[in-house]
């Protein structure tokens, strides 16, 4: 399902979205208005990671601007392709941590679920775009293996939904899942990561808060969101939703060259996330996977970022500047470089 214009998409229900998205690059830049001469290192790029851009998301983005910061997140481009030394296809060792099928478990008293491997957008920088979904496709039997792997370990406090995007499986799925762990009587928190409810804000329904918020379980969700312009007013009303169902909401961003590495847009990105009622958590520096080098940042330009940032904001609305090294036993914070300002 093609839309002929960038016109908003509300009535649309949030199953048709997903699978009407676009991952023809000669649709995205004809939708756009964009130099055809992108196409070719577009269609190379995308030969072995896949373009998908939803409707909702498209409509955000400024036509005829190849420099657009949501389109930069979203379009394949010649770079990928460039080896570049230290950048990996697992940068982050989560094949060794992939306990069994469906598990994630990197850090004591939490475990991360692959929910569903299938995601509502493809960002080119994605540190698990070379992940073996498939082995970790899992049949009802497997679920409750994973399950099992649960009960048996009493650590577990927090299961944190991902994927791929956890959002992308159906609420009956969530729903009952939601209840197996709900029973587990050692599990106090479920926290869900996901960007679907930024790329397709339709995604969240009635139907998906009784999924997650029908348990004993404290409900956290952190969204995805790296640009201020991809608060758009549909995405505001999806996140009232959320507010008023419960739901403790924080945001995790990635710092991309050319997309918002620069004070004003980190300031403006705190401010919306803040005017909606949603707290900057983690400003993550690349995962360095191969095919996303090109939009690495140096670790001096965060820091001095996330200091002039301390200047400019109240302290809450400055999510802290994070490395993921694989086998550390957390997140890694790097210092704010702080200004006279």
């Amino acid at each position: 399902m093609i839309h002929g214009s960038l016109a908003p998409v509300e009535s649309v229900n949030w199953q048709s979205l997903l699978a009407g998205s676009i991952t023809d690059p000669q649709v995205l830049l004809s939708r756009l208005d964009l130099d055809p001469g992108l196409l070719g290192p577009a269609r190379a790029a995308s030969a072995s990671f896949t373009l998908r851009v939803p409707e909702p998301y498209l409509s955000r983005m400024r036509r005829g601007d190849p420099t657009d910061p949501l389109l930069r997140q979203v379009l394949p481009v010649g770079d990928e392709l460039l080896a570049q030394p230290g950048f990996v296809l697992d940068p982050l060792g989560e094949q060794q941590t992939n306990a069994r099928p469906g598990i994630i478990h990197k850090y004591h008293g939490r475990l991360l679920l692959v929910v569903s491997g299938g995601c509502a957008v493809n960002c080119r920088y994605c540190f698990r775009r070379h992940f073996p979904y498939e082995d970790n496709n899992l049949s009802t039997a497997q679920w409750r293996q994973a399950l099992d792997y649960i009960r048996e370990d009493d650590s577990i406090a927090e299961v944190i939904y991902s994927g791929g995007d956890p959002l992308a499986a159906s609420d009956k799925r969530l729903a009952w899942l939601t209840r197996e762990i709900a029973d587990i009587r050692h599990v106090r928190r479920l926290r869900v990561h996901t960007r679907l409810p930024v790329v397709i804000p339709q995604r969240v329904t009635a139907e998906l808060i009784d999924a997650l918020c029908g348990t004993r379980l404290p409900v956290t969700m952190v969204l995805h969101c790296n640009h201020a312009n991809e608060l758009d007013g549909t995405l505001g009303d999806a996140i009232q939703t959320l507010r008023r169902a419960g739901v403790i909401l924080l945001n995790q961003a990635v710092l991309l060259k050319d997309v918002n590495d620069s004070i004003e847009a980190q300031v403006a990105l705190s401010e919306a996330l803040g005017d909606n009622g949603v707290l900057p958590y983690y400003l993550h520096v690349l995962d360095h996977v191969q095919g996303a080098q090109h939009f690495h940042v140096d670790d001096e330009i965060a820091k001095r970022l996330c200091g002039e940032m301390l200047a400019r904001l109240p302290g809450f609305l400055v999510p802290r500047l994070v490395r993921e090294i694989a086998g550390a036993s957390s997140k890694t914070p790097l210092p704010a470089t702080l200004t006279d300002q």
